[in-house]
């Protein structure tokens, strides 16, 4: 606030939180923009000290390291080391994780209980088959939070949540990218990004994912 002087004596508590969970979440959405994964651990950082909850975030840190989703190089070395690829916004998924447990995240769209365990029901049998982005978003509805942007050339992961913290994050780890010469260098791999895997949890990170034919088969030659 200003006074009649022009003194500027300072923003609110609220205001400082407001301002780091707002830009936590657009980093979490578009985190290739903002600096990548050393980005969202700053804005994390900030995120809990303004909220007295340092203490919650380290041990958030410690558990994802003991059930092997972040290793010397962060939680990119988890997916590089599970499939090849390190796509940003399937590791803001994983921040993302733990910002919804502490009740940081911003849903764009709550799933009810029943929409939430029905995805969980039905991802086994569904995910036997390759899908597009497109069949998701058809199966279930528009995301909770999309981390990667909207171009259909790159990499994306959605997410779908119930505003219950103790709630997983459902999410599904799609993969494109620019195909390589000689072809065109606008010519993307896939029309619109393929799935690759569903994730849901698990007591180690790798158990939390169930792939589909074109994620086993991105396993076994990466």
């Amino acid at each position: 606030m200003t006074d009649t002087t022009g003194h500027n004596d300072g923003r609110t508590a609220h205001e400082v939180r407001e301002y780091l969970l707002t830009h936590l979440n657009d980093t979490l959405r578009r985190p290739g923009m903002y600096g990548g994964e050393m980005a969202l651990r700053l804005y994390l950082d900030a995120v809990a000290f303004a909220h007295a909850s340092e203490q919650a975030w380290q041990q958030e840190l410690k558990d994802l390291q003991t059930r092997q989703g972040s290793s010397s190089t962060g939680v990119r070395g988890a997916f590089q080391a599970l499939w090849g690829d390190t796509h940003e916004g399937a590791v803001a998924s994983v921040y993302a994780e733990i910002a919804h447990r502490q009740g940081w995240l911003r849903l764009d769209r709550t799933l009810t209980s029943a929409e939430h365990d029905e995805i969980r029901r039905v991802t086994g049998t569904w995910c036997r088959k390759d899908r597009l982005l497109s069949d998701v978003v058809t199966t279930f509805g528009p995301p909770s939070v999309l981390f990667g942007g909207n171009n259909p050339n790159y990499p994306k992961t959605l997410a779908y949540a119930t505003d219950q913290r103790d709630d997983t994050l459902l999410c599904f780890h799609l993969w494109n990218s620019f195909a390589p010469s000689p072809s065109s260098s606008s010519a993307s791999v896939h029309a619109e990004p393929v799935l690759w895997a569903f994730r849901d949890g698990g007591t180690l990170f790798t158990d939390g994912f169930t792939f589909t034919p074109e994620g086993s088969a991105r396993r076994r030659t990466s």
